[in-house]
């Protein structure tokens, strides 16, 4: 049999890992009616529907799954074998960053990392969810927080530890007393992007959960820091994160932060794991963090 088209087959393997045309396109930088015609025309190549629809969101079928599967596979594969071939030596890395850690610990050290790696350029990229580096074809590392379970092909290095803690305003954090349970009068701010920050918190650190009394939701952790920083409420936030507010005085935790097990840890695929260019950022990361 012969093979889909290569556009059709990466359109639909998009379309599957998105469940939207809409998204679909625009990581694919098309508009959405080239996306359908590309559907399209592998549905008629194969000789079958794909898709399923569940209200909004486009569900393959078992067998489209699978084949999405294998494409997603293929398509990594044939990304990594045309890198090598451009460049046997890449100098240039484009690395996947939780948002929040991106712009409070990593960004403050560029000009270190920059000296650093010389003619290494590292492509930052904030990454609002944080997903594990086998969904993200197009980078070639990141950089996860909490807990990380290794994936068959990848490398992580844990190069920091990880603590966490709610955070409020020194203003906010007077009203507060020793007793965690004082936090049910204020507001609390949860990212929707790490919805189970708060629960893990409290099983992490022995404390008994707090019925709040008001609830706000942002897009992300960032934005959640944003609103703490401003007097709203408080926030359950990683150290590194906000390092600079606390030396600052901005933000304090008034009950401390726990260290998770896990830490941070740089991940990229075992066949980049020894080139110099990983080797080199591995190495920063892992002397920076020890200095945090």
């Amino acid at each position: 049999m012969r093979l889909p088209p290569l556009n059709a087959i990466r359109a639909f393997e998009a379309v599957c890992r998105h469940g939207s045309i809409l998204k679909a396109a625009e990581e694919l930088g098309v508009v959405r009616g080239a996306v359908r015609q590309q559907i399209a025309t592998i549905e008629d190549h194969l000789g079958g529907k794909l898709f399923t629809r569940d209200g909004r969101r486009l569900v393959p079928t078992e067998k489209a799954s699978a084949f999405a599967e294998a494409a997603g596979t293929a398509l990594t594969i044939l990304k990594r074998a045309a890198d090598e071939f451009e460049e046997a030596d890449r100098k240039r890395i484009r690395l996947g960053v939780p948002s929040a850690f991106a712009i409070w610990w990593l960004m403050p050290r560029a000009v270190d990392m920059q000296a650093s790696l010389g003619a290494i350029e590292v492509d930052i990229v904030p990454m609002t969810v944080v997903e594990p580096l086998s969904q993200h074809p197009d980078f070639d590392a990141v950089i996860m927080g909490g807990e990380q379970r290794s994936s068959v092909g990848m490398t992580e290095t844990r190069f920091m530890e990880d603590e966490f803690g709610p955070v409020v305003t020194p203003a906010l954090a007077a009203g507060l007393s020793g007793d965690p349970e004082a936090m049910a009068d204020m507001t609390v701010l949860v990212s929707r992007s790490a919805p189970k920050l708060w629960a893990e918190w409290f099983a992490e650190s022995g404390t008994l959960p707090v019925a709040f009394s008001r609830r706000r939701e942002f897009e992300d952790l960032l934005l959640a820091l944003g609103a703490a920083r401003s007097g709203l409420g408080i926030a359950l936030a990683p150290k590194a994160s906000i390092e600079e507010d606390l030396s600052r005085g901005i933000l304090v935790a008034p009950y401390g932060f726990i260290r998770r097990p896990a830490g941070y840890s740089l991940c990229c695929r075992t066949a980049d794991a020894k080139r110099p260019a990983f080797t080199a950022l591995r190495n920063w990361l892992l002397r920076s963090g020890s200095a945090s």
